[in-house]
C-alpha cells in the first residue's frame, strides 16, 4: 500500500459509521423497539429484548409434553412497494403471518418469533414501523416477540432497500398434531375468506401494475377509496387463534378438524395436495366463496388465465379447512364466532392410482368476471 493512501494517512483514522455503519442508529433502534416487543410478552417468556438469545420456558406455557414446530418465511418482493410507498407497517405483521399461519396447519400453537432486518443503510425511523408491524402481528397471533437481528450492510442493498426474515417457534402436545393422514374421502372442504391478496405472487402484480400504466399512489381501479399501494399492501390475515380455537373445540382429529392448508405461493392447487394422503384429492366450487375485488381486476387487467390464478394466488381463500362432513356446520359457527369468513367449497373425493390433485369446477364461469 502507498503511503498516500495509507489509512493512517486519513485525518482522526477511519470509523465504523465512515465504512456505512451506523451503532448508534442501531442502538437508538434497540431503544424503541423494546417497548413494542415487551408488550408481545405471554406466558413461558423468561427475558426481555436485549440479551444473546431468547429463553422460553415451555412448562410455564402450560404444556407437558410437547414437540416443537418450526417455520421461516419472508415477506418477498411485497416489499418492493412498502418501501416505494414509504408504507412499512403493514410488512411487519405479513411476517408473522406467513410464519404463523404455517405452524398453525400442523396444529402448534406460535409461541415465539425473531426478526431479521437487513439494509444498507439504516433508516431508524422505517425500521421501527416495520417492527411496530411484526409486534402487532405476534400481537394476532398470540406469540411472544422475543429477539432478532438489525443488520446494516452498506453494499449489499441499494438506496432504501431493506429484506426481512421470519423464524417462529411453536408447540403442539405429542399426538395431537395434525397431519392430515385422516383425511378421507367425503370429507367437507371450508375456505377462510382472505384479505386480499397476502404475500404471494407480487412479482406478477408488480409486472401487471406496470402494464396498466398505474402508479402506485393512483386510486386503485378495483377500489378507488384506497390507492393501489396502499390495497395491495393489506396485510396478510392471520388465522391461528380461529384455528386453534376450533382445534381446541372438542371436534378435533377423526371427527371434526382433519387438516389445515395455508394458501401462500403455489395457490389453491399447489398447497391443498400438501395435506391430502395418497388415493384422495379435492374438487372446489368456483364462485361458492367471496373472492376479494382485487382478484378479478388481476386477471383482467394482467390477461391472467383462470388457472393461472388459482396456482398462483389465494383468490379469496387464505385458509383451507378438512374436517368431518358430520361436523362441518359446528366447526363452521367456530370459525365464524372467531371472526372469519368461511365457505363450505368443496369436498375430499377418491384419486386412487393418481397423486392427491385439485379439481376446481365452474372455473371458467362468472367467477373472477
Amino acid at each position: 500500500m502507498s503511503k498516500a493512501n495509507s489509512p493512517t494517512n486519513i485525518p482522526n483514522g477511519l470509523t465504523y459509521r465512515d465504512a456505512g455503519v451506523d451503532i448508534d442508529a442501531g442502538n437508538a433502534l434497540v431503544d424503541a423497539i423494546k417497548p413494542l416487543a415487551k408488550a408481545t410478552s405471554r406466558s413461558g417468556v423468561m427475558a426481555d429484548l436485549g440479551g444473546f438469545g431468547g429463553f422460553f420456558d415451555l412448562r410455564a406455557a402450560g404444556y407437558k409434553d410437547p414437540i416443537l414446530v418450526a417455520a421461516n418465511d419472508g415477506v418477498g418482493t411485497k416489499l418492493k412497494i412498502a418501501i416505494e410507498t414509504g408504507q412499512h407497517d403493514g410488512v411487519g405483521i405479513d411476517l408473522v403471518a406467513m410464519c404463523a399461519n404455517d405452524l398453525v396447519v400442523q396444529g402448534a400453537e406460535p409461541l415465539l418469533f425473531l426478526d431479521y432486518f437487513a439494509t444498507g443503510k439504516l433508516d431508524v425511523a422505517a425500521a421501527r414501523d416495520v417492527i411496530a408491524g411484526i409486534a402487532e402481528g405476534c400481537r394476532q397471533a398470540g406469540c411472544a416477540l422475543i429477539g432478532g437481528e438489525t443488520a446494516e450492510m452498506p453494499g449489499m442493498y441499494n438506496g432504501d432497500d431493506y429484506d426481512l426474515a421470519g423464524f417462529c417457534v411453536g408447540a403442539v402436545e405429542r399426538g395431537q398434531a395434525l397431519t392430515g393422514a385422516d383425511v378421507s374421502v367425503g370429507d367437507v372442504v371450508l375456505g377462510l375468506g382472505s384479505s386480499g391478496v397476502h404475500s404471494n405472487g407480487f412479482s406478477l402484480i408488480r409486472r401487471i401494475v406496470e402494464v396498466s400504466g398505474l402508479g402506485f399512489d393512483d386510486p386503485a381501479p378495483f377500489d378507488p377509496s384506497e390507492t393501489v399501494g396502499s390495497a395491495l399492501l393489506t396485510p396478510t390475515r392471520i388465522y391461528v387463534k380461529s384455528c386453534l380455537a376450533a382445534i381446541r373445540s372438542g371436534e378435533t382429529h377423526v371427527n371434526g378438524v382433519k387438516a389445515f392448508a395455508h394458501i401462500t405461493g403455489g395457490g389453491l392447487t399447489e398447497n391443498i395436495p400438501r395435506i391430502l394422503p395418497d388415493g384422495t384429492g379435492v374438487r372446489l366450487e368456483a364462485g361458492s366463496w367471496p373472492a376479494p375485488p382485487v382478484f378479478s381486476w388481476l386477471s383482467s387487467a394482467g390477461g391472467v388465465a383462470r388457472e393461472e390464478m388459482v396456482r398462483t394466488f389465494n383468490c379469496g381463500v387464505g385458509m383451507v379447512v378438512i374436517v368431518g362432513r358430520e361436523y362441518a356446520d359446528a366447526l363452521s359457527d367456530v370459525f365464524a364466532g372467531a371472526g372469519e369468513i368461511v365457505s363450505r367449497i368443496g369436498h375430499v373425493i377418491d384419486c386412487s392410482g393418481g397423486s392427491p390433485s385439485v379439481v376446481i369446477d365452474n372455473l371458467e364461469g362468472e367467477w373472477l368476471a
